[in-house]
């Protein structure tokens, strides 16, 4: 019985739920060491590349003041290939294999959408200048 009580307060609380997890970790987990911590294309791993990292503080600036919400989530999750297919930066579809979320990218219609690539694009409307 003893034994018992010891295995049981060796479980973990929240052992076997879902990884909780936000725009800002995920921006500073994947998109930093390139983009920078402000998101101005200034990361430590820009200067060894052959192009320098999208400025993201002024999408919106760059399209009128609007946030490009469905174009930066397509680039995100890997769905734009650059000129003749080419791309730079990495794909990121499998980090956003999980959960949907009924989201509107700014075309009027809720579309499910993983709940990852919706933080991160909110998370990126944050940085806007």
């Amino acid at each position: 019985m003893i034994a018992l009580f010891g295995l049981a307060a060796c479980v973990l609380p929240g052992a076997g739920k879902e990884e909780q997890t936000s725009g800002a970790a995920d921006y500073a987990a994947y998109c930093a060491g390139c983009h920078g911590a402000g998101g101005a294309g200034d990361g430590e791993m820009a200067a060894g590349l052959e192009t320098r990292p999208a400025d993201l503080t002024g999408l919106a600036a760059r399209n009128g003041g609007a946030f490009p919400t469905t174009r930066v989530m397509a680039q995100i999750w890997g769905y734009t290939g650059g000129k003749d297919g080419g791309r730079v930066m990495p794909q990121f579809s499998a980090l956003l294999d999980g959960a949907l979320v009924p989201y509107d990218g700014g075309d009027g219609i809720q579309t499910p959408t993983p709940i990852r690539l919706v933080e991160l694009a909110e998370y990126l409307k944050v940085l806007q200048k």
